[in-house]
């Protein structure tokens, strides 16, 4: 089967450059190196600035090689910072890459970040017509296709409003319906999709799932697993640029995305080794382990009948009333089971949090989980002001595998059906 997109050896080089920190044994060195910094400014209003800029070569693409063939639903994967929107950039032709290329025979219709091909002084119906224009239809084929633009889109009420007075999320359904409905050959959708409601997101992956039974090619990137195992035929897993695992089996490719943080192992305990690591004032991370109920950490794997307790130990400076600390436990799949903080409950019943080393426990009810692997990801900040962990980096994370004491009943001495495995009462 002739591909549709070839890349060979596709690599993206950009040219950072951040000031070089001076080091001050005192601060009478740092205060003194400020006053000479404002003399010489009133000194030489004009002269240059001659702090030390210390410039770097970074590479968010290097020696990127696959095909895809027509029809392929295509999805890639990888932590913030891998190269994924890099990736989808040059394929869209909105940047170029420093070596190799990427071969693409077909009409690409690309939905990248939010407001990306439209203008924010024209209406909807303008911007339709504009796009549909970009992608080389002309006005009658555009006119085919409006009323179930507008339609998949619910803002006809909205359609001869400037764009520039749209919500996201209205922003996101009129841009997603115009890509996904001016016939590309190939559709690309970046994580632009999350922004959306849950419904919508629905209807846009059964939008897509329609495209592609129609012999169309997807390009999908997203963090959400499920979709990506729902929709796609094939995955790429980036990290650092590089790709690090590719083809047609999906469900273990997003497994070693989710579950295999060094490729090989699954450790139950994580330890910070360096005290600049997610560091901040509030609450600075040090230990993050599964302990029994005398707190004496737990060896893999656990039975289903044991008792566990998520222990999180880290290091408070400030008290601040919006501090907000947990994790949360994803599936094998990459299913988030639920997540949970020590705010879940009443006011009343928070733990107190003191200045100094703190420690937060959580238990784990018995007859919970189902036998297998789970990841627990911490996370964490001050409500509605900052986080300190969000989803998609690399979050402290410890792994947690059942096994065993699922039941006394001599029915369940395998795998029970399901994600989770309760035992409840019946009468």
């Amino acid at each position: 089967m002739n591909s549709i997109i070839s890349v060979e050896n596709l690599s993206k080089k950009y040219i950072i450059g951040y000031q070089k920190q001076d080091k001050y044994n005192t601060f009478r060195d740092a205060l003194m190196h400020n006053v000479r910094s404002v003399y010489q400014k009133i000194r030489h209003p004009l002269s240059f600035n001659k702090e030390k800029i210390e410039v770097e070569d970074f590479w968010a693409l290097k020696n990127v090689s696959f095909e895809v063939n027509q029809g392929d639903r295509l999805g890639i994967i990888g932590h913030n910072g891998a190269g994924k929107s890099t990736l989808l950039k040059i394929l869209s032709r909105i940047t170029a890459p420093t070596t190799g290329r990427a071969t693409i025979n077909g009409r690409v219709s690309s939905l990248l970040e939010v407001g990306t091909g439209f203008h924010p002084e024209l209406s909807g119906r303008e911007n339709i017509f504009l796009n549909g224009a970009v992608l080389g239809m002309n006005r009658h084929e555009i006119r085919k296709k409006f009323d179930q633009i507008i339609d998949f889109a619910e803002v006809e009420k909205f359609i001869d409003t400037p764009i520039k007075r749209y919500s996201s999320g209205m922003f996101v359904r009129l841009a997603f319906s115009v890509a996904a409905h001016l016939d590309p050959d190939i559709l690309i959708v970046d994580e632009v999709l999350s922004v959306g409601d849950v419904q919508f997101q629905r209807k846009c992956l059964g939008k897509m799932g329609d495209i592609a039974k129609e012999g169309r090619t997807i390009l999908f990137v997203s963090h959400n697993m499920n979709a990506v195992e729902q929709l796609c035929t094939s995955a790429i897993l980036l990290e650092a640029g590089e790709i690090k695992k590719l083809g047609n089996e999906v469900v273990s490719i997003i497994k070693d995305y989710v579950f295999v943080p060094d490729g090989t192992s699954y450790p139950n305990e994580w330890i910070s080794n360096d005290e600049n690591t997610y560091k901040n004032d509030y609450f600075r991370p040090l230990e993050f382990y599964l302990s029994d109920t005398e707190g004496k950490k737990l060896n893999m794997p656990v039975r289903n009948d044991a008792e566990m307790w998520v222990t999180i130990v880290g290091e408070v400076k400030k008290l601040d009333t919006a501090l907000l600390i947990g994790y949360e436990l994803y599936a094998e799949d990459g299913t988030l089971l639920y997540g949970s903080a020590f705010t879940d409950s009443h006011p009343d019943n928070w733990p107190e949090i003191k200045k100094g080393k703190t420690t937060l426990r959580s238990k784990i009810p018995k007859h919970f989980l189902n036998e297998g692997l789970y990841k627990l990801e911490l996370n964490g900040g001050l409500m509605h002001k900052e986080w300190f962990f969000l989803p998609g980096m690399k979050n402290p994370a410890i792994f947690l595998e059942i096994k065993g004491g699922l039941s006394q009943s001599p029915y369940w001495v395998d795998k029970r059906l399901g994600l989770i495995a309760p035992i409840l009462d019946w009468e």
